[in-house]
C-alpha cells in the first residue's frame, strides 16, 4: 500500500482462551488492522468536495487493510463477525474519518472478501493520542445474531496525531464464550411482533 499520507499500520491479535473461569472451546481469536495516516484535508480549512480524496485513498485502504486481515485469519470463511471504525485527531473534523469509511470503496473489499450479507458496524469518534478504537462487530451473515455482537478494542500510544486519521477493521472467528441470551428474533417471536415489520405498525 502506497499514498503519501500513510505513516504506519498496526496489527492486535487476541485469542481469548477462558471465559466466566470456563475454557472457551475453541478459542476466541480478536483481530484487527489499523492504518495511521495523516488527514488529507488537514489544514486546508473547510473543505465542501471531500470526493477526490476519499476515491483516491478509500480504495486503497479498503484492499490493504482487507488483505492483511484476511491474512492473519488465515481466511475468509475463518471470520464469523466483521466491522469497522475511523478515529480522527483533536484538530481534525469528524467527517473526515467518516468519510473514509462509509463509502462502498472501502468496505466492499472486505465484505466480498469474507462473503458477507450484511451490513459493516462502525464507529467514527475523534480523539488524542492513545485513544481507545472500539470496532463493533456483528455476524457476517445475519445481524440479528446476538451471540456475535463483539467489540475489538485496541489503541495506538502515538496516533492519533492531532492532524491525523486511524482507519481500521476487526474481525473474530466466532462469538461470544458461553452466549446466552438468546437473539432478536425469539425476543420478537415472545413479544408478538412480526420478524418482517418488527415495529408492528
Amino acid at each position: 500500500m502506497s499514498f503519501p499520507e500513510l505513516r504506519k499500520v498496526v496489527t492486535y491479535d487476541e485469542d481469548i482462551i477462558t471465559d466466566g473461569g470456563r475454557a472457551c472451546t475453541p478459542p476466541l481469536r480478536m483481530i484487527g488492522v489499523a492504518a495511521v495516516l495523516t488527514n488529507p484535508w488537514a489544514g486546508r480549512g473547510f473543505v465542501d468536495d471531500l470526493q477526490p480524496e476519499i476515491r483516491r485513498i478509500a480504495p486503497i485502504l479498503g484492499k490493504f487493510l482487507t488483505d492483511r486481515l484476511i491474512a492473519l485469519a488465515g481466511s475468509g470463511d475463518a471470520i464469523e463477525a466483521y466491522g469497522k471504525a475511523a478515529l480522527c485527531g483533536t484538530s481534525c473534523e469528524l467527517e473526515h474519518c467518516s468519510a473514509l469509511i462509509h463509502t462502498l470503496r472501502f468496505g466492499n473489499f472486505y465484505r466480498e472478501a469474507v462473503g458477507a450479507k450484511t451490513y459493516l458496524g462502525f464507529t467514527n469518534s475523534r480523539g488524542p493520542a492513545n485513544a481507545q478504537l472500539q470496532i463493533p462487530l456483528m455476524d457476517k451473515h445475519d445481524a440479528g445474531r446476538r451471540s456475535h455482537y463483539l467489540t475489538v478494542q485496541f489503541s495506538v500510544p502515538d496516533a492519533p496525531g492531532h492532524d491525523e486519521l486511524v482507519v481500521a477493521l476487526g474481525a473474530s472467528t466466532g462469538g461470544r464464550p458461553h452466549h446466552r441470551i438468546g437473539d432478536r428474533y425469539r425476543d420478537l417471536e415472545e413479544m408478538g411482533r412480526d420478524l418482517e415489520n418488527p415495529a408492528g405498525v
